[in-house]
């Protein structure tokens, strides 16, 4: 097996690659241990001091570092941790928990949304989401009010120090542009 890695606009995060399947559906992010207890390989992830969060989505794995932790020394045992997994054929994460995990796409309450904010989520799905998973990350319509679009950033994407810049130069351009009810972009906490 092997197991490439790329990196992230996010010095804190990498984006491992098994050659495999690693969600059938949706995306999940774990920011603690306790969280990931439903996932085996989240939860092996954690036993490497020093990780911090794990986001498990379609083909990739990005796990980011604590801020004072050398990736020099944690990729290998992080590339370690996944390789056994896949090895031992433990899933990635338990039987019924994927049931009550989103669908990768903004239109989980597409029937909720008016005609705005379903264009909105169509630009988001189809030019915005696909350039933010290539860097290990991922983005979530939260809503629109009084011609803001409050985003979601997660995986790599959060806390990322272009997050901003992507943001406001590229997703507020692009939506101003094709959605003229849309005066701002902010992001969600």
């Amino acid at each position: 097996m092997f197991i490439q890695t790329e990196d992230t606009p996010n010095p804190e995060t990498i984006k491992f690659i098994p050659g495999q399947p690693v969600m059938p559906k949706g995306i999940i992010e774990f920011d603690a241990v306790e969280k990931a207890m439903k996932s085996p390989l989240a939860k092996q992830i954690f036993t490497v001091k020093g990780v911090s969060s794990v986001f498990l989505a379609g083909d990739f794995v990005s796990v980011t570092k604590e801020e004072d932790a050398s990736w020099m020394i944690l990729k290998p045992k992080i590339l370690a941790t996944i390789m056994d997994h896949y090895m031992s054929g433990m899933p990635v994460i338990e039987e019924g928990v994927l049931s009550g995990i989103d669908e990768q796409d903004n239109s989980k309450n597409a029937d909720m949304l008016n005609e705005i904010e379903k264009q909105i989520v169509e630009l988001i799905d189809t030019r915005v989401r696909p350039a933010v998973a290539q860097d290990g990350g991922d983005i979530d319509f939260e809503r629109f009010e009084d011609g803001v679009v409050y985003l979601r950033m997660r995986g790599a994407c959060a806390g990322c120090p272009s997050s901003t810049a992507t943001l406001k130069m590229g997703i507020e351009n692009m939506l101003k542009h094709f959605v003229p009810e849309v005066q701002e972009v902010q992001q969600s906490t």
